[in-house]
């Protein structure tokens, strides 16, 4: 069960530079992006999705928050691919071979699609996340459907080298850095705090994937578990909540015109959060 985060201060100056970036959008509409929409009373409108992931640099280290999906993949399951994964993290200047850890927010295949780029990296994983994606019920149908098999395999292999880290309930990554496991939309869904310079950033990663959720307490539709989901919402909330603290919802565009752009090189692409 989650439970309200302590909010433990940063050591002294121990601040990151927190990059979103975008590398994927599809159409899609409410019906299909709500938890029993037709509930609320609302027309169905149609509705961009974006796919991000994130990169954390500062105090010498450089940090990975999800790895997108394989683009080979994404076309597959009909995405669009604005730009390789491995290309954006070339235009923000991270090589994937110096990155120091690879934070694994939940093992669908659009957060999990590229791990093989970080062959030196830790990867950090929930347990309860785990657990269940290599557990009896993994690949039951309507759990499984988003999730590549073959990309779950890479974090095992992985944990057999003794390279993935497993975090509980509250888990310090860094200093200035903390893991929060929250649920609901997969059994060890991960929300991440990181110090900067302008305050805390909150990246929700598919806790949250549009601000709508949080504003109108939405649930998104892909769950395991609902009561976990709202809950998860309530922390958001408790996190973001003091002044200064930018939450980063995982897919909605806004993201992109909430924060500044990085650079003019890479204005469609990435941008600051702060």
């Amino acid at each position: 069960m989650s439970q309200t985060p302590d909010r433990r201060e940063p050591a002294q100056g121990s601040t990151y530079e927190v990059v979103a970036i975008r590398y994927g959008t599809r159409e899609t509409s409410k019906v299909d992006s709500y938890h029993r929409y037709p509930e609320y009373g609302e027309p169905d409108v149609k509705v961009d999705m974006d796919y991000f992931f994130w990169v954390v640099r500062g105090q010498g280290r450089t940090i990975v928050i999800d790895t997108g999906f394989d683009p080979e993949v994404g076309v597959r399951r009909g995405r669009t691919v604005t730009i390789d994964p491995a290309d954006a993290l070339a235009r923000v200047g991270v090589d994937p071979a110096q990155v120091d850890q690879v934070v694994v927010t939940h093992f669908h295949y659009d957060h999990i699609g590229n791990v093989d780029l970080f062959p030196r990296s830790e990867i950090v994983v929930a347990d309860r996340e785990l657990e269940f994606w290599t557990g009896p019920y993994a690949t039951r149908l309507l759990v499984a459907s988003p999730t590549e098999s073959n990309e779950i395999r890479r974090v095992q292999d992985a944990a057999r080298d003794g390279r993935v880290r497993v975090v509980g309930e509250q888990a310090g990554i860094a200093p200035g850095i903390d893991a929060i496991r929250v649920g609901g939309h997969t059994p060890g869904q991960l929300v991440l705090t990181v110090a900067t310079e302008a305050g805390q950033a909150v990246i929700a990663s598919d806790a949250l994937h549009y601000y709508e959720e949080y504003e109108l307490d939405r649930p998104f539709a892909i769950l395991t578990d609902l009561e976990e989901m709202y809950r998860a919402y309530d922390t958001l909330r408790e996190l973001a909540e003091p002044s200064g603290h930018a939450l980063v919802a995982g897919h909605d565009p806004a993201v992109m015109t909430r924060f500044p752009g990085l650079s003019d090189e890479t204005a469609e692409v990435a941008v600051r959060i702060a």
